[in-house]
């Protein structure tokens, strides 16, 4: 039968239905740890990108800034200067102010400028930060709004376009009156030199009255000298590219503009569009596009005819690199694809990890939990449980022990149920089986029923009601139905009644039974409960103490006030120098069925309710009972209860004085 046992425990485990993973304690871990994790990496990888992000654009965005100001001014340099033999000075100052590294090096890389100085070992970039050359500037560094046209010259590399100081005098008092005409007639204007040295008139608002405008600069300056002949020199340089390229020259104005007709339209085609009208818009579309197609060239052949007028006037072109402290790369915060499935894979490394973790923790907190399910469960099903195994002080690990203890709780009680019943049927069984026989016996005529058989079958049934009465009060106690009547008693005197009724079971068995009272003084400790109750839990201590103390031996009963500082209760103690209890046996004693002496012995086992009794007599009648007691040396039981409330603890007081130290002596009382 116990072999089939652990098969059908494990089937009826199998039958039982699994908890889903969404709902069991694991898998709530489990998703509260994911979204956990998800949160926090989504949230930190958004905090750290834009915070990134912010501080990377604006010191890029400063680091442009730094670089286009280093470039133009350095691009400035070289338009006004044929060569970089003097630039250390505005170099170094650059340098200065951004806290950067300025090298300038040739095409080649032969170094003109290093503000670390010739002792500088640090190797140059292999791409330079930009080329300067006032020829063909930067438009990422410098705006299309500082270079002249399209043509990407820098407008500060004039060249043979520089006027001298006479001529820069002249055109600016020409220019002065002009301006003063115009603010004579209520339009703002002011005078603004151009990099040349020419003054130009600056109109302060943008509307202007065109007839008062005109009026006052009708007078033109007119190109000077020296434009002339540098304006010249590149309508000849124009020229001779629009030649090469086939096309007839043009004529440049001072701003660089060109005076130009029909262009290359033949006489014919021109006689043939007079002639015929209807003929005349593709004449002159045909017109229109070749002049556009000289524009271009035209465009094309000034742009080079500058750079080659130029080309003396403006320092070659230099490499420029900027280094320091300033510089950012930023190569690992760009949302690229590569950074993003580096992203990725961190989240999901980091998920992954989050899983793992969450799922070992899990795993090591629904263990225990399985295990008390389990135990449960056979408890339930009345098996033995094994108990289940204690982790770490935590909660966990609490619950277990507690679990534990409660399962050894519930086997002691059920073992002592079993003993109950057991204990109980035999008890009930003896007189049965007495007063059975005894009637049987007279049924069958061997036994008369006289005064001695009376007395006999009523001995057994006294024992019966005993035990069911016994019973009945646990019953009642236990639920809290027990009735009780307090009132104050006097604790001397109702020793002394219990002591009377057992002076003769005491003296039978050679135990002397006294109690012990005080010298002559105030009276006895005056306590609050129900009279019957009380003797009966006194008595059912001196018949326990009676019944375990050997012939020779002695019991003693007495009271005494415990005083305010220990409770200030009402002690009764019970005496005995009797076998004593051993030291494990001490816990039970109070158990329902328990006997220190495990014989079915009438003169010693009792029913082994007594004590139970007493416990629960006490309790209810607010008190506590307890045992002190050494094997072979004997016990002593005391019952605590609340004194009557209209005594004094003074009364107590000098009870205890007078009786000593070692409490009251003991006066032997023949009853």
């Amino acid at each position: 039968m116990r072999r089939r046992e652990p098969k059908r425990r494990r089937r009826r485990e199998r039958g039982r239905p699994r908890l889903p993973l969404r709902r069991s304690l694991l898998g709530r871990l489990l998703i509260v740890s994911v979204l956990v994790a998800s949160c926090a990496v989504a949230a930190t990888a958004w905090l750290a990108v834009q915070t990134t992000s912010g501080a990377i654009r604006q010191e890029q965005g400063q680091d442009l800034s730094s670089d286009a100001k280093i470039y133009n001014t350095l691009l400035g340099y070289a338009a006004t200067h044929p060569r970089w033999e003097d630039v250390e000075d505005t170099a170094r100052e650059l340098a200065r102010t951004s806290q950067r590294r300025i090298v300038l090096t040739t095409e080649d890389r032969r170094p003109l400028f290093d503000s670390a100085g010739a002792s500088s070992v640090a190797p140059l970039p292999a791409q330079a930060s930009a080329v300067v050359d006032p020829l063909s500037v930067d438009t990422v560094l410098v705006p299309d709004a500082m270079t002249a046209g399209s043509d990407r010259i820098d407008p500060r590399a004039v060249g043979p376009f520089l006027l001298p100081a006479n001529e820069r005098t002249e055109l600016r008092a020409i220019t002065e009156k002009q301006v003063a005409c115009l603010n004579s007639v209520g339009v703002a204007a002011d005078v603004v030199d151009g990099p040349s040295g020419r003054p130009r008139i600056e109109f302060v608002r943008g509307d202007t009255d065109r007839d008062l405008e005109f009026k006052c600069v009708a007078q033109n300056s007119g190109a000077t000298l020296t434009e002339k002949k540098a304006l010249d020199e590149l309508n000849t340089l124009a020229d001779a590219c629009l030649k090469r390229q086939g096309h007839k020259g043009a004529t440049l104005n001072l701003d660089l503009s060109w005076d130009r007709g029909y262009g290359q339209i033949t006489a014919a085609e021109k006689q043939s569009a007079e002639k015929h009208p209807s003929e005349k818009y593709p004449a002159e579309k045909k017109a229109a596009a070749v002049e556009r197609g000289d524009d271009r060239a035209i465009a094309s052949c000034v742009g080079s005819a500058r750079r080659e007028q130029l080309t003396d006037h403006v320092a070659a072109p230099a490499l420029l690199f900027i280094d320091g402290t300033g510089a950012v790369s930023v190569p690992g915060f760009d949302l690229s694809p590569s950074n993003t499935a580096r992203i990725v894979g961190v989240t999901a490394l980091v998920l992954a990890l989050t899983v793992g973790v969450s799922v070992i923790a899990g795993a090591r907190l629904v263990r225990p939990l399985h295990a008390l399910t389990g135990a449960a469960q056979r408890m339930r099903d009345g098996l033995d449980s094994a108990p289940v195994p204690v982790g770490p002080d935590n909660e966990i690990g609490r619950l277990a022990a507690a679990f534990n203890d409660m399962a050894v709780h519930r086997a002691r009680l059920e073992e002592q149920r079993k003993v109950m019943v057991s204990d109980v049927a035999h008890e009930l069984r003896t007189p049965l089986s007495n007063i059975r026989g005894w009637l049987e016996a007279a049924q069958d005529g061997l036994a008369d029923p006289d005064p001695a058989f009376v007395s006999s079958l009523l001995e057994e049934a006294v024992q019966l009601q005993h035990i069911i009465d016994d019973l009945q009060d646990l019953g009642a106690a236990d639920v809290g139905a027990l009735r009780l009547h307090p009132e104050p008693v006097y604790a001397d005197e109702l020793l002394g009644q219990v002591a009377a009724a057992y002076q003769g079971p005491a003296e039978t068995a050679g135990v002397t039974l006294s109690v012990a009272t005080p010298k002559p003084g105030p009276p006895g400790p005056t306590l609050y409960a129900d009279p019957v109750r009380l003797r009966q839990a006194v008595s059912n201590l001196v018949s326990n103490a009676v019944r375990h103390t050997p012939s020779g031996g002695r019991v003693t009963l007495r009271s005494y006030r415990t005083g305010p500082g220990h409770g200030d209760e009402v002690a009764l103690e019970v005496s005995d120098t009797g076998a004593g209890i051993p030291a494990d046996d001490i816990p039970h004693v109070f158990d329902r069925f328990w006997r220190a002496e495990k014989s079915r012995n009438r003169s010693t086992g009792g029913s082994g309710l007594g004590l139970a009794i007493v416990l629960k007599l006490a309790e209810a009648q607010g008190g506590t009972a307890s045992v002190v007691s050494t094997e072979g040396k004997g016990s002593v039981f005391t019952l605590r209860l609340p004194p009557a409330p209209a005594e004094a603890p003074a009364d107590a007081t000098a009870a205890e004085a007078a009786a000593g130290p070692d409490g009251p002596d003991p006066i032997n009382m023949t009853l």
